[in-house]
């Protein structure tokens, strides 16, 4: 018995049209008639056949189809964060029409560790997307950039030729600052993201801060210290209610606790509120909470959070439409997201 693959060839002689009608009424490029059509599907369907081979096509392009999305962390971890799923949905749609597929890669160049997983320097990619750049990351940049690809980053500074995707979080996190301090708000701690690649939580010290190396987590320090230069920062491990719960109770148990916490996502804040129901503390009117991204945090009514909102699907799109013009061998421009300051019900006056 024959395991041929059937082709359009056959798929042709059995509809009794030329192999380039057969073709057309796969690729919809030009008009055929209905009847031509049917004739072609029904052919093709007692065959066996498909539809083209992707792989011959991306012979003919001189692509492979995929784009590489470089993350930081483990990619289990990485789909806990909302913000992630967000962006990476605005991604998949914007490559999409390119006929591209995303491959979803860690950072880092692999080696003994990596065994036969696809990295930065084998995987067969078109191009690549960085989320984010922490010192590992910029190891990564150099990897794609040695192999002659697009790339583009988000949330991070990759230098002037690449490029960049990124968001006003200084000045977002300075305007939630401001509104606390409108509040009356004098013992202000602040909870931060990841700050190096090793992801150490614990209290920042004058020089742990000058040693950040995730530029969201640095510009939305920047952003708070503007308002409050000498508040005290605690920084997470990473981006999850968990992390927060685990930050707030520390927080909550100083002798001097804090009577507002700024967090740089909103399931920290999601977290750092559950420390103070924990505590039997209320919010806002013991402590209040901001946080940062405007996503939806289950479990957290009736709670509305004083947040940041940021574009996050707009940032996915905005990096895939990037790739699509350099692909296509057009200038693709850095472009700078503004975020909306939103007040929820976890703000309030400073307890007297």
């Amino acid at each position: 018995m024959s395991t041929r693959r059937a082709t359009i060839a056959d798929v042709a002689r059995a509809a009794g049209v030329s192999p380039s009608t057969a073709s057309v009424v796969f690729s919809g490029k030009t008009p055929v008639s209905e009847a031509t059509s049917l004739r072609v599907r029904e052919a093709a369907e007692a065959l066996g056949y498909s539809g083209p081979d992707p792989r011959a096509a991306s012979l003919r392009r001189g692509r492979s189809g995929i784009v590489g999305v470089v993350l930081e962390e483990h990619l289990g971890a990485a789909f806990l964060d909302p913000v992630t799923r967000l962006t990476m949905d605005g991604l998949a749609e914007a490559v999409a029409p390119l006929g591209a597929g995303l491959l979803l890669l860690r950072d880092g160049l692999g080696g003994a560790s990596a065994g036969s997983a696809p990295t930065l320097t084998t995987a067969p990619v078109d191009a690549a997307v960085l989320m984010g750049c922490s010192g590992s990351l910029r190891e990564s940049l150099a990897a794609v950039l040695a192999r002659g690809l697009p790339v583009v980053v988000l949330e991070g500074d990759a230098g002037d030729d690449v490029p960049q995707i990124r968001l006003d979080s200084r000045e977002a996190q300075r305007q939630a600052a401001s509104h606390v301090k409108g509040l009356g708000h004098t013992r202000v701690a602040i909870l931060t993201l990841p700050t190096t690649v090793e992801r150490r939580r614990g209290w920042l010290d004058a020089a742990d801060a000058e040693r950040i190396t995730v530029d969201v987590t640095r510009d939305r320090l920047a952003g708070a210290r503007d308002v409050f230069p000498g508040a005290p920062a605690y920084a997470s491990a990473g981006s999850s209610i968990d992390e927060g719960l685990r930050a707030g109770r520390e927080m909550l148990a100083m002798a001097d606790r804090p009577t507002a916490v700024l967090a740089q996502s909103d399931v920290l804040a999601a977290g750092i509120i559950r420390a103070a129901e924990e505590a039997a503390l209320r919010v806002p009117e013991d402590l209040s909470v901001t946080g940062f991204d405007g996503v939806v945090v289950d479990g957290l009514a009736p709670y509305e959070l004083t947040t940041l909102v940021q574009p996050a699907t707009d940032k996915g799109r905005a990096a895939g439409e990037a790739v699509a013009a350099m692909l296509e061998g057009r200038v693709a421009a850095s472009i700078h997201f503004t975020c909306r300051f939103r007040e929820g019900n976890t703000t309030g006056p400073a307890p007297v």
